[in-house]
């Protein structure tokens, strides 16, 4: 993240900040007392912390599954599908063969099987959008209905728990809990998918600004027709970018219902698919930007409980909070944006009168615009 997008950021939050004290006034409560339960309960002690960071744990993943693919042009609004998919495919191989597999292998086989059910869901939409030119967003809103629907079937037919709404609880073997970790952090939800989420952080940071494929990733994001006229293979990383997001939230998916949660639920889409969007766009679509914007979503979404609990002031403030958090973080994202597309506009039209002083045009190649761009991007983020 450069400058600028930290104090966007930053001032995005203050100002959702001073709305939520203005709400609470309103309603006859003290801000000060407010904010001080609703980050007491997010930060108070150890296993608070804890269980913040199990709250987290998904939001980063699908934070970094929007923010890669906003990298490379594409708006994965299929995270929810994605993470469900992930999720139910890593449960469905924990309730059938949990018991029949050494702790450290079972884990892995779960681990990668919600990496591969994310990506191979994504796939769908990747694949539209590359051979057919299909929107996106159509194509994973339709997605995520039908996983949906599948997991609404499947479940209580083969994996029906207590009740018609849940699965069975996965066996302790296929948990993500380690009793080291959950004694380190005084008995709290936080599990190892925190671990696996960090290390995607960094891995996804790596691809995108050391690796070629990161650079024809952003090259395609920011104009394809010029990515595709330099020699690279537009329709293979578009789909290659979908089936990596999708797989960041099948993994997901994985530390939500084997880590957060012990059984998979029916009629629920995760709701930490859509506030990925939301964390991303706060972290500026920055590996490290989205991992402090998800700790600081999830310290509201552990404190908002704790402040309900010993105030009058209704868990909506905090809601509406994150709300107007995420409308300046979009205005703060979307004025520059604006900005640049009125100051080409202008620059073509120029360069159509041919008004260059050597009597040539005023606009560079394209390949030319992209190369600067993604340095000056590389810098920034360095």
């Amino acid at each position: 993240m450069n400058k600028k997008e930290i104090f966007n950021s930053i001032l995005a939050v203050v100002l959702g900040l001073i709305a939520g004290a203005l709400l609470m006034l309103l309603i006859g409560d003290s801000p000060i007392v407010g904010y001080s339960y609703l980050f007491k309960g997010g930060l108070m002690n150890i296993s608070r912390i804890g269980d913040t960071l199990a709250t987290a744990t998904p939001l980063i993943l699908t934070g970094l599954s929007v923010g890669f693919a906003f990298k490379t042009g594409l708006f994965n609004i299929g995270t929810p599908g994605q993470m469900l998919f992930g999720g139910f495919v890593a449960t469905s191989i924990a309730l059938t063969y949990g018991s029949s597999m050494p702790r450290p292998v079972l884990l892995v086989v779960l681990v990668l099987s919600g990496l591969l059910a994310g990506a191979a869901w994504a796939f769908v939409p990747g694949f539209l959008k590359a051979k057919f030119n299909v929107n996106e967003v159509v194509s994973s809103i339709m997605m995520n209905w039908t996983c949906y629907w599948i997991v609404y079937y499947a479940v209580p037919k083969y994996f029906k728990g207590t009740s018609e709404t849940e699965s069975k609880i996965i066996p302790e073997v296929a948990s993500l809990k380690m009793s080291w970790l959950t004694e380190m952090f005084d008995y709290s939800y936080i599990n190892l998918g925190i671990l696996l989420a960090v290390v995607a952080v960094i891995i996804i940071a790596f691809i995108l600004n050391k690796t070629v494929l990161g650079y024809e990733l952003k090259a395609v994001g920011f104009n394809r027709y010029a990515a595709e006229y330099g020699g690279m293979s537009v329709n293979k990383n578009i789909i290659l970018s979908m089936m990596i997001a999708g797989a960041l939230s099948g993994l997901a998916g994985v530390t939500q219902y084997l880590g957060n949660a012990s059984s998979i639920q029916i009629g629920v889409m995760p709701s930490q698919g859509f506030d990925g969007i939301a964390v991303s766009l706060l972290g500026a679509n920055n590996p490290f930007g989205i991992l402090v914007s998800a700790i600081f979503f999830g310290v509201l979404y552990s404190g908002k409980g704790f402040m309900t609990a010993n105030t009058s002031i209704p868990p909506e403030i905090a809601d509406t909070i994150i709300a107007i958090i995420i409308y300046f973080a979009a205005i703060s994202a979307a004025v520059p944006m604006i900005a640049n597309k009125i100051k080409h506009r202008k620059a073509m039209l120029a360069n159509k009168k041919g008004v260059g002083d050597d009597g040539e045009g005023i606009l560079p190649p394209q390949d030319e615009i992209i190369e600067e761009n993604i340095s000056d991007e590389n810098k920034e983020e360095k």
